[in-house]
């Protein structure tokens, strides 16, 4: 039995604990047994599967934990081959030799007998990790989708006969879904470490929304649609501005879209503004990844002080160095502009036959003109706000006469902000949570 000790490409394993003791509790066993270790090496093995199960637990896994933990392990790490088959399958080079011996390694590991361990050492505990039932709680770590991803792997992993099959089977996984913490998550954040450096962490419990929760704004959503599928299969595309009225769907359509498209490779990345001068650490972190990222500016709006957007501005469209083609910006707004304008910029008006405006008022549009796509979310009026609240009942299933909802939906929206689509969403959450 090899030792995990022993892995090259797999070697930098960080907080993988549960790896390391299981490593030890097999080679002893193998090759350094000792009667008198049995309580030691009871102790080791109990340890190892309560450490199981909580990992199952925090990520919903069930089935063979031991398996679905290894897979965890491998689809993970980013290392110099999983980085290359990401992009364009098997790499070329003596990094496949390399793969091939780690994969011999995580394969033993796979079918290593652990009932033979945990029968000698009287222990009875194996065969609780080895077809795991949940109990439907989990922790939220992980996306669902990904968790059947790895799950999937595990399975094809262990059914491998040899371990150029297994590298197989690991590589198209590389190919097809990615790896590291862009392949396990759809959204990011943008932090600095203690010594500076910029790191994009996973935002957890990413929102379920989906394109049909957010009811008319048909034209908005074919639009971003058709550009999103553009940018995703690698036809040209524009940076977005939506803009319009608070609570009109805005945020929630970028959620849509992300959960839309999370299989076929979109990830976001949210961005403030007094983060912009992080924005080409961030480029550099996401170039050459098989992944199409948007840049997420929610709520962006600055005012007459602030200087950043002429920062934003060169980015998207008149700078030096281009974005990568894997990247674009979608920016939400409630100002069509997005620099506050006042009446004093208008008067610098330079006056030829009555054509040009002024300069000032043509820096602060300059920004919303670099969007190549702008669609507007407006309020809607009240038979929109209505057919909105009927569709989100229909949908949740409140069974309540027409007259008598539509009345309790006027009545909420005129305490809980107007007429908006957010206003209705709380409606309906609202009617629900009473109905219970």
């Amino acid at each position: 039995m090899l030792r995990d000790k022993e892995l090259l490409l797999f070697g930098d394993l960080k907080d993988h604990e549960i790896l390391d003791d299981m490593s030890e509790l097999i080679y002893e066993y193998e090759f350094g047994y000792d009667e008198e270790e049995n309580g030691r090496y009871r102790a080791l093995l109990f340890s190892i599967v309560h450490r199981l199960i909580k990992y199952a637990s925090d990520y919903g896994f069930e089935g063979n934990l031991w398996h679905m933990y290894l897979a965890g392990i491998l689809v993970d790490n980013e290392n110099v081959y999983s980085a290359a088959a990401e992009l364009k399958g098997e790499p070329d080079g003596s990094v496949n030799d390399i793969m091939l011996h780690d994969c011999g390694i995580f394969r033993e590991m796979f079918e290593y007998d652990l009932d033979a361990i945990d029968e000698n050492l009287a222990a009875g505990c194996i065969s609780f990790i080895k077809d795991y039932k949940g109990t439907g709680f989990c922790g939220g770590r992980m996306d669902a989708r990904v968790r059947d991803k790895i799950n999937t792997l595990a399975l094809m992993l262990a059914k491998s006969e040899d371990a150029a099959g297994f590298k197989d089977i690991l590589t198209g996984f590389y190919k097809d879904f990615g790896v590291g913490k862009f392949g396990l998550n759809k959204a990011f954040y943008v932090e600095r470490d203690k010594a500076g450096e910029i790191r994009l962490l996973p935002v957890s419990n990413v929102s379920d929304a989906v394109l049909d929760d957010l009811v008319g704004y048909e034209t908005a959503k074919r639009k971003l649609i058709e550009n999103t599928e553009a940018f995703i299969y690698g036809r040209p595309a524009n940076n977005c501005l939506l803009f319009g009225d608070a609570g009109t769907g805005k945020s929630s359509m970028i959620k849509g879209l992300l959960n839309e498209y999370y299989d076929s490779g979109l990830r976001v990345i949210e961005l403030y503004k007094h983060q912009f001068g992080d924005i080409n650490d961030v480029l550099a972190a996401v170039r050459n990844r098989n992944y199409r990222f948007i840049l997420c500016l929610d709520d962006l709006s600055f005012e007459e002080s602030e200087t950043e957007y002429k920062y934003l501005k060169a980015l998207i469209e008149g700078g030096i160095g281009n974005m990568p083609e894997n990247v674009l910006v979608y920016a939400t707004s409630n100002r069509r502009h997005l620099v506050k304008e006042t009446w004093s910029d208008r008067d610098d008006i330079r006056v030829d036959n009555g054509i040009h405006k002024s300069d000032t008022m043509q820096e602060k549009l300059s920004l919303a003109y670099r969007f190549g796509v702008t669609v507007y979310f407006p309020k809607p009026d009240k038979k929109e706000f209505n057919n909105i609240v009927k569709v989100l009942a229909e949908r949740n299933g409140i069974d309540m006469p027409e007259d008598e909802l539509l009345l309790e939906a006027n009545k909420w929206e005129l305490g809980h902000g107007g007429l908006s689509g957010r206003t209705a969403r709380q409606f309906i959450d609202h009617i629900s949570e009473r109905k219970r």
